[in-house]
């Protein structure tokens, strides 16, 4: 099994990597653009990333890539649609740097309350001026709303209640039961959190239903003087609708993405968002500190041995979450070659697509339940045909409803 990281990735998971049995190619400097080249020279198995893009272009580089591991949480660097049309397995290891995302947020939070990278700006260019700085809201007993609640959500919302604020969050699938077990009181209209938060934290995943999450709605609804702060992905922000609303709300902006960032790790950057007045940036470092490339790098391992072993793949964000099959077909048979191969056989000459299937091997292994979801059901002929093989023990037939 040959594994080709493309990204920076600890020695001790390397390591691991090894232990495996793998052969283990390290290139952390590789770009998006080289990434096909060195598919196609390497010609891996797994490609390892974290913030290299993954293109279509990379993905046909290599008739051997089968699985591709995000080394962080968001698959939107990565062409996931094509990956699935090629059968490549895409997977990603969530929630291992929430904390540091977490950490992150709440030093923007601070940063835009207290203005600490303009105080820092004057100090360091001669000025004192605690006349000006002086003056800040500070965040007890204000409210704090959480777009998002996933893992990277509730951990700002326990350093939220930590700084004795009520915490107040709204997700697509949230329920109060959830928000109760949490402490965290459960909002149900989006722009009512934005009426209710004197600060928003946004922690989504990228997808199509929250690209311009945060619209014109939205920031019309929130509070005069308010922080906005963003470490999800730029597109969930309509950033020409925050342009606008930044002066007209007074708001503070604490972004850690934005919309155009450069793919690789350096590059000219223009996004006029980051020289407006209180809006502190950062350079999408959110999940970059070494506790979270520890711990991602381990997940990252642990999803390549249950691939080598044969195992289903942990965090796989592309296999489907269900299929047309419109029957299953169950098999009990003697653990015997050719078996499977006779009912697919069967099941073929009756133009009968194979949607999904399972094997279970009974202890012992002297025999085996396989479970086979049928674009349609066969007809009583062809499940005799399939009975004639001396190895079935049984069969059975469920329709599927829909």
């Amino acid at each position: 099994m040959k594994v080709l990281i493309a990204d920076r990735f600890e020695s001790f998971a390397v390591d691991g990597l090894k232990a495996l049995g793998c052969d283990v190619e390290l290139h952390s400097e590789l770009t998006a653009g080289e990434l096909p080249q060195a598919l196609a020279d390497k010609r891996p198995n797994v490609l390892i990333v974290r913030s290299t893009h993954v293109t279509a272009s990379s993905l046909a580089a290599t008739d051997r890539l089968a699985l591709v591991v995000r080394a962080g949480s968001g698959t939107d660097s990565i062409d996931v649609v094509e990956a699935s049309k090629r059968g490549i397995f895409i997977a990603n290891t969530p929630g291992r740097n929430a904390t540091a995302v977490a950490e992150l947020v709440w030093g923007l939070i601070l940063a835009c309350d207290r203005r600490i990278p303009d105080q820092m700006v004057d100090l360091r260019a001669g000025h004192w001026n605690r006349a000006e700085y002086a003056r800040a809201q500070g965040l007890f007993g204000r409210t704090l709303g959480i777009v998002g609640f996933g893992r990277v959500g509730r951990e700002v919302a326990a350093r939220g209640k930590a700084f004795g604020m009520r915490v107040v969050a709204w997700s697509p699938t949230l329920t109060e039961a959830q928000c109760d077990a949490a402490g965290v009181d459960y909002v149900a209209n989006l722009s009512n959190l934005a009426r209710l938060a004197d600060v928003v934290s946004v922690s989504v995943a990228a997808t199509a239903s929250t690209d311009g999450l945060i619209s014109t709605k939205f920031l019309h609804a929130m509070r005069r003087g308010a922080i906005l702060v963003n470490t999800s992905r730029g597109t969930v922000i309509d950033e020409k609708a925050l342009a606008k609303a930044i002066p007209e709300k007074e708001l503070r902006c604490g972004l850690d993405v934005f919309q155009d960032e450069p793919n690789g790790s350096a590059g000219e950057f223009s996004n006029p968002l980051a020289r407006m007045p209180g809006v502190y940036g950062t350079h999408h470092i959110g999940a970059s500190t070494d506790q979270a490339l520890r711990a991602t790098s381990a997940e990252a391992v642990r999803v390549v041995q249950a691939f080598v072993e044969g195992n289903s793949i942990p965090n796989c964000v592309n296999r489907a979450a269900a299929t047309p099959a419109t029957a299953v077909l169950t098999v009990r048979h003697l653990n015997r070659p050719g078996v499977l191969a006779h009912i697919f056989y069967t099941l073929g000459q009756a133009q009968i697509n194979v949607e999904e299937m399972d094997n279970v091997i009974y202890e012992g292994g002297e025999a085996a339940c396989a479970k086979v979801h049928l674009s349609r059901p066969p007809s009583e002929e062809h499940i005799v045909t399939i009975r004639k093989n001396p190895n079935v023990l049984g069969t059975a037939l469920t329709l599927i409803k829909r």
